[in-house]
């Protein structure tokens, strides 16, 4: 794929169009988009790969895409830190393109601002990227098994904790701190926007099968009905208060009018980790749950990640 024919206005149509009762934050989007047009066509630029790869636990190929820095083609020889980003419920593993994220890559690139790694962005459906209560979707193993060695030999990962990081948003920050947490010693660091993050167990998940669509989805990863303890046993914020997370960078945000709450899950969080004198950064900020707001954050989870690889 070659970034500039892909369409900038369309891929930044969705934050625009969600943000149009707001004029501040709309202005700010559009003097934005200015500056990736007016941006020199010169600079080296990078490419994604989308493909998928086998997996004998889930029986499936599974996509996924990767983003590959300028400098990937034009050294052989180099090998990368990289980064593992997760999509939110309903979307999938080509989320980084179909939302512009790919050229604020490419952009913080040409301004010096990112260092060369690796992003990957794996299809994780509807699962929370965990194995389900029931046992037929074991999409954590197929990820820590299967999936990252299949990138990193692929893609000449370089090697060591340092050298990875994950990421997520919505139901992908849910992934992200959860494999964080319980697997501290293969991450570095670990970000999310808008965690999908809830204190106690949501009473809607003892509905039958045929109830409303959120509770079919969360009741096939949790149980339905629910089971308590392997709710407990998934959750970030209860993973947070034993796990030993000695040496694993933080960053999370949310926004303080998140259409899901979940800013009470993140500010438990913050409290979890504060109490227990958890190095960590975290912020509440204005907005929502919607396009407009993780556009408007992702350049500091990036960020965040590229001052952390070595």
């Amino acid at each position: 794929m070659e970034r500039r024919d892909r369409g900038l206005l369309a891929a930044f149509w969705p934050a625009l169009r969600v943000t149009s009762h707001g004029p501040r934050i709309t202005f700010l989007y559009l003097l934005f988009l200015v500056n990736l047009l007016t941006l020199p066509s010169a600079a080296a630029t990078g490419r994604v790969e989308c493909n998928s790869a086998p997996s004998k636990i889930l029986s499936r190929s599974v996509p996924y895409c990767i983003v590959l820095p300028p400098t990937f083609d034009t050294d052989k020889t180099k090998h990368f830190p990289i980064l593992y980003s997760l999509h939110g419920l309903g979307d999938n593993e080509q989320f980084f393109v179909h939302s512009g994220a790919w050229n604020l890559v490419e952009d913080l690139h040409e301004k010096g601002e990112l260092k060369n790694f690796l992003i990957a962005t794996p299809d994780g459906g509807a699962g929370f990227y965990i194995n389900s209560k029931d046992g037929r979707n074991r999409y954590e193993d197929f990820l820590l098994q299967e999936f990252f060695p299949f990138i990193e030999k692929r893609y000449r990962v370089a090697p060591g904790r340092s050298n990875r990081a994950i990421s997520g948003v919505s139901m992908g920050g849910y992934g992200a701190l959860h494999l964080a947490f319980r697997r501290p010693q293969l991450f570095g660091a670990v970000s999310a926007h808008s965690a999908a993050l809830i204190e106690k167990l949501p009473g809607f998940l003892g509905a039958s099968p045929s109830g409303s669509p959120r509770a079919r989805v969360l009741g096939g990863v949790f149980g339905n009905p629910p089971d308590p303890v392997f709710w407990d046993q998934s959750s970030p914020l209860v993973l947070a208060r034993t796990a030993n997370l000695a040496g694993l960078k933080i960053y999370f945000d949310c926004g303080d009018n998140d259409d899901y709450g979940f800013y009470a899950g993140a500010t438990a969080l913050d409290k979890i980790l504060t109490a227990r004198r958890i190095p960590h950064e975290f912020h509440l900020y204005p907005g929502r749950h919607d396009p407009a707001y993780f556009a408007e954050h992702l350049p500091a989870s990036l960020q965040f990640h590229s001052r952390l690889f070595p």
